[in-house]
């Protein structure tokens, strides 16, 4: 009771219960008051309740108002069975018995991170908290609504209890230097105090800064000190919300007139929340012992479990609105919004501060000029203006418009370097954000951040197309097996017709004999003779013939196909020659991974280059990620294809500062435009955008001729045994 707080609390019970059995007195039950002062002190917190239990016998403990006093009373009042309202309490301390009557930190850092993004819409903030256990406790509670609002805490700066001033300014000097001006102030009044009027002399409580305080810290408001109140001009503050009623103007006017009589000085001062607090417990109290038909001065017999559970259900209109508890903790009416103005704090909806803040800020963009792979970025630099077309413009676009507020940005170009220099200039806070065909890589995460790709994944190699002359039918056999199977079927047609001649004589002519011994080795190779044979020794010889036919037309059939994508995927992996983008992190990658043992590495910087080089022959391969590849593929729809990939990379992302809420934002706008389809939209734009196009004129189509019609014919059937052996593999 030694604080205004613990004045006002003590206060507001002993009117409390004058009040309720003024108008209750037909009521046979009384509550005694039996008061301590721990002087907030736990060791005489503890001393006192010890008395109290073993020698006044009371049945219920209300005051503590410490976080300590109440983490060390609440196991002695469960231990007692014995109903403890406390004014300070905690997650973590968890007793049957303990009801806590505070604001709900859970509801606080919900209302903050409404204030800081709805009102204000700032994204980056500051943390001010005191350096102990509650402290850290509550930090839980913010970072958890932070980041379901997208907020982020650039800095958190934990301030001891016993700090000296040398301490506080090394404290506030890191605010300074910081890029984020609002701050959020957590701890009790007593050190908020100290750190205003620190925060005052390094020039921090002007319009440059913004300063939110929780309802630990609301009681500076009462500061009789001007220099403090001259301090916290323009604070923002919540406090618990209390209803106006006429219950709450009667009682405010009361206590005014008591507090006038005692405390002169104090009377100006604003009610505590936890002192009207105070008076709905006791008249729930009060209700509830009437209840329960106890019939002696507050030192009735031991019915814990029944008062335990009246108290866990009790409801009542009180002063502050509807008092109820839920699992000991009272239900919260939310938080009010304060304003100091002169000399005091007046309840008001906040204008919009004219500081710096993320959302006004324009995001410095970097991106690099003289591209020669343009499609995905193309920036140009004209009259000291900086534009930029391409796929990853397109996705970054799409995607920071759909945020639920507005980001400006400006591109910052830079003529000569790579994104590796980029990211330097993010890590020395030169640029925020990085725009363009950058590959997520892990040594670059150490610096940067990335959001979700936006991409395919992978490295891939890029080869020509290759094709087959009309003899490749001929390649799945060598010239010895090809006059080996030519020599046994004649052999094999003239035995069949010689046995067949001995057992029924024969009735043809030579050139008849001659042309059905063909004719009968033709049909046999697709399963169709019709001759009938009357000798077992001639279908013998015929059983034979089929067998060896059947096996040779299946590894014919498996060979051809085979020998169709080798050729047509042909790499000379011994001797060859491999080509990369010379832009790109892949000249790094080990080659031999994509099975390529003896190689010459060269690098293009164009897709020109790459289809001059292939089609030339200077390079057998290329190999760049599958991104650049498919764009490629766009531009030179034929003649050239993909023809093995890997998922060594992550694909490309938006790259920015170590921390940036734009992060979580963007990745999930890219996430969204993925799912609905507008991401695959603008690939069709800029992928496939140049296949129906092309350099050179329109050629006029060619007559069909003997060659062609002989190529086409080969390339039917190649790819009639293709898709067959593809059927077949697939089933």
């Amino acid at each position: 009771m030694e604080s205004w707080t613990g004045k006002s609390i003590y206060s507001f019970i002993t009117m409390a219960i004058s009040d309720f059995y003024a108008l209750k007195n037909n009521y046979r039950t009384r509550i005694v008051l039996h008061t301590r002062n721990s002087k907030r002190d736990p060791l005489q917190a503890l001393s006192a309740v010890l008395d109290l239990l073993n020698n006044i016998k009371v049945q219920a403990l209300i005051g503590p108002e410490t976080y300590l006093e109440a983490k060390l009373l609440a196991p002695i009042a469960n231990q007692a069975k014995v109903p403890l309202f406390s004014f300070a309490g905690s997650t973590s301390v968890e007793y049957p018995y303990l009801f806590q009557i505070k604001e709900d930190e859970s509801i606080l850092a919900k209302s903050i991170a409404a204030l800081v993004v709805e009102s204000y819409k700032w994204r980056d903030v500051i943390l001010l908290y005191q350096d102990n256990e509650r402290g850290r406790e509550v930090l839980y509670y913010f970072l958890e609504s932070f980041q379901d609002e997208s907020i982020r805490i650039s800095q958190r700066i934990v301030v001891p209890f016993l700090a000296t001033d040398d301490q506080i300014i090394k404290e506030m000097q890191k605010v300074i230097t910081s890029p984020t001006a609002v701050i959020i102030l957590h701890m009790p009044s007593s050190l908020a105090s100290r750190v205003f009027l620190t925060a005052k002399k390094l020039g921090m409580v002007g319009e440059e800064y913004a300063w939110i305080i929780t309802y630990k810290t609301i009681d500076i408001l009462q500061s009789e000190n001007d220099e403090v109140m001259e301090s916290l001009q323009g604070v923002i503050g919540l406090r618990s919300y209390i209803p106006a009623s006429n219950k709450l103007l009667n009682l405010a006017t009361k206590w005014y007139n008591e507090c006038y009589l005692k405390h002169p000085t104090l009377a100006s001062r604003e009610i505590s929340v936890l002192a009207i607090w105070a008076y709905d417990t006791i008249w729930a109290l009060a209700e509830l012992v009437q209840k329960l038909g106890v019939h002696s001065s507050f030192a009735f017999p031991k019915i814990d479990l029944m008062l335990l559970n009246e108290v866990s259900k009790a409801r009542i209109k009180g002063v502050s609105g509807d008092f109820h508890f839920i699992n000991g903790k009272l239900v919260s009416n939310g938080f009010k919004i304060v304003n100091v103005i002169g000399n005091g704090g007046s309840t008001l909806t906040p204008n919009r501060r004219t500081l710096q803040t993320t959302s006004d800020r324009v995001l410095r963009v970097g991106v690099l000029t003289r591209r020669k792979f343009m499609y995905f970025i193309d920036a140009q630099l004209m009259n000291n203006v900086t534009t930029a077309t391409g796929f990853s413009v397109d996705v970054f676009n799409t995607c920071i418009h759909a945020l639920p507020y507005e980001v400006p940005y400006e591109l910052i170009p830079f003529a000569n370097g790579t994104y590796d220099d980029l990211i330097k200039k993010i890590y020395v806070q030169e640029i925020d954000a990085i725009l363009g065909d950058s590959t997520i890589l892990a040594n670059r995460s150490q610096y940067v951040d990335f959001t979700a790709t936006y991409t395919d994944l992978g490295v891939g190699t890029l080869a020509r197309i290759n094709n087959n002359g009309m003899w490749i039918f001929l390649k799945p056999l060598d010239l010895d097996l090809w006059l080996s199977t030519v020599a046994f079927a004649v052999l094999t047609g003239v035995v069949i017709f010689a046995i067949e001649s001995m057992h029924q004589g024969s009735q043809r002519s030579p050139a008849q004999q001659i042309g059905a011994t063909f004719w009968f080795i033709l049909m046999t190779l697709f399963f169709t003779q019709r001759e009938k044979l009357s000798s077992n020794l001639s279908k013998f010889v015929e059983f034979v013939w089929l067998l060896v036919v059947l096996i040779l037309i299946s590894s014919y059939t498996a060979t051809l196909a085979s020998v169709l994508t080798v050729e047509q995927f042909e790499l000379a992996s011994k001797s060859g020659s491999v080509g990369f983008h010379g832009d790109s992190f892949v000249a790094g990658v080990p080659v031999r991974n994509l099975n390529f043992e003896d190689y010459k590495r060269k690098p293009y910087y164009s897709y020109d280059d790459y289809a001059k080089a292939l089609s030339e022959g200077s390079a057998h391969a290329i190999i760049d990620e599958v991104p650049y590849i498919k764009m490629f593929l766009g531009k030179y729809p034929t003649d050239y294809a993909m023809i093995s990939s890997e998922p060594s990379t992550s694909g490309f992302a938006f790259i920015f500062k170590k921390g940036s809420p734009l992060v979580t934002q963007m990745s999930r706008q890219i996430a969204k435009i993925r799912e609905d389809g507008t991401l695959r939209l603008l690939e069709k734009k800029w992928f496939e955008k140049h296949s129906s196009s092309s350099q050179d004129p329109p050629r006029k189509p060619k007559t069909l001729n003997f060659g062609m019609f002989r190529e086409k014919c080969n390339g039917y059937s190649e790819a009639s045994i293709t898709q067959k052996t593809h059927r077949g593999a697939t089933n």
